[in-house]
């Protein structure tokens, strides 16, 4: 391959690495087999990345910025509070029903690293960067509807993530759309009686 940016370079990796471990697992998923996802040297991944252990937390931080970027950039001004926070849930909601595979990478990511000795600190980064990103989520429904919430911001973020998470991994497990649309509707309703009283 010719030469380009290593930043770039970086994301290919990633982009290969989050691909290779939806596919295979994360604890079955090699350097090497990275490398061959991207079409790249080994030599190509020691210049790009320090360590597996680097690796697995550029893609936690990816897919992890890419699902609030994709949620933050559908969040519109409903008639209502409620109808703005369930479009937001429904904008995230979408991707998980479209791309199992790679939500439940995530789920796998966390048991590795909480198994893996010296990774334990990448599944905690994991749920904080979680929490920070159902923050700005708040904070930016909290603008645009121009609402002081009644509750601290972390807390409802806390919430949130961890009502989130739940809901997830229950769909991916029963896979019970009906249930998990009126589980999210709840979680609306929850969300809106923290911001809002």
């Amino acid at each position: 391959m010719g030469r380009m940016p290593s930043a770039e370079r970086r994301r290919q990796l990633v982009d290969a690495a989050i691909r290779a471990m939806t596919r295979d697992g994360v604890a079955r998923t090699t350097t090497r087999s990275i490398c061959a996802e991207a079409g790249v040297s080994l030599s190509v991944f020691h210049y790009c990345f320090e360590s597996k252990q680097a690796l697995l937390e550029a893609a936690i931080e990816t897919i992890n910025s890419d699902y609030v970027a994709r949620v933050m950039s559908a969040v519109e001004p409903g008639a209502t509070l409620r109808e703005t926070v369930r479009g937001a849930l429904q904008s995230y909601w979408d991707h998980v029903t479209a791309h199992p595979g790679e939500h439940m990478l995530t789920y796998d990511l966390t048991q590795y690293a909480l198994r893996e000795p010296g990774f334990e600190h990448l599944a905690r980064a994991q749920y904080e960067q979680y929490v920070v990103s159902a923050a700005a989520l708040v904070e930016q429904v909290r603008a645009m509807r121009d609402i002081e919430p009644r509750v601290p911001v972390e807390t409802i973020a806390r919430y949130l993530a961890a009502a989130i998470d739940g809901l997830t991994l229950q769909f991916l497990v029963v896979g019970d759309e009906r249930t998990a649309s009126t589980l999210l509707d709840l979680t609306a309703d929850q969300l809106v009686s923290l911001i809002d009283g």
